[in-house]
């Protein structure tokens, strides 16, 4: 179930993109009032207005934009956000865990990765990856074959480590939820020991 959007949320930033297809949509229904409008279409027209047009064309809209930005950070600054709408932190990578196994194509990489840099030392990433997938696709049915296999080992090792880690996991889990009904057991009996002290003490 989607969350529900916080009303009080400062509306988000516009561009000057955004302003000058503002500014023709409410000049198109200025002169044609009765004209229902393609939405998809008219944003193509109006990408094709925006294009050519000089710096200085543009400048009523992008101060505009500026003009927004200054008044949507103001307005941030003052909001706090309603309950459930913080954004959730990024869950942490346990450095523990398993790595994920690697697929028949990176296994192949791997492989070739050192030696085509070698060969071509001036060569970006970018170049290399491109390279190497040109190999693959040239690769043999056997030499594919091979490396896919190597993929199912590697596969089958990583579910099983990941079963074991899991199942690592649950009894921490498990073990830290008994320590703490332990430790909430004996805040309890404490309290509860105090009271009847009090009591004790009230009677005499």
């Amino acid at each position: 179930m989607p969350t529900k959007k916080d009303p009080n949320k400062p509306r988000g930033r516009m561009t000057g993109y955004a302003y000058f297809v503002q500014t023709c949509r409410e000049e198109h229904k200025r002169k044609h009032p009765n004209e229902q409008v393609v939405f998809a279409e008219f944003s193509r027209k109006c990408a094709k207005r925006w294009k050519p047009m000089t710096d200085k064309e543009k400048k009523t809209f992008t101060d505009m934009a500026e003009k927004d930005r200054q008044r949507y950070e103001r307005e941030m600054k003052d909001y706090v956000p309603a309950a459930g709408e913080a954004k959730k932190k990024k869950k942490k990578k346990d450095p523990n865990a398993p790595k994920r196994p690697q697929s028949a194509f990176f296994l192949f990489c791997a492989d070739r990765r050192a030696p085509l840099k070698a060969e071509n030392p001036g060569w970006t990433v970018g170049e290399i990856a491109k390279a190497l997938g040109k190999k693959w696709a040239a690769a043999s049915p056997d030499t594919k074959k091979k490396y896919a296999e190597q993929g199912e080992v590697e596969k089958s090792k990583y579910n099983k480590e990941m079963e074991k880690y899991r199942s690592q996991q649950e009894a921490s889990n498990h073990g830290d939820a008994k320590r703490q009904k332990m430790s909430e057991k004996a805040t309890a009996s404490s309290s509860a020991s105090s009271s009847e002290s009090e009591s004790d003490i009230e009677s005499d």
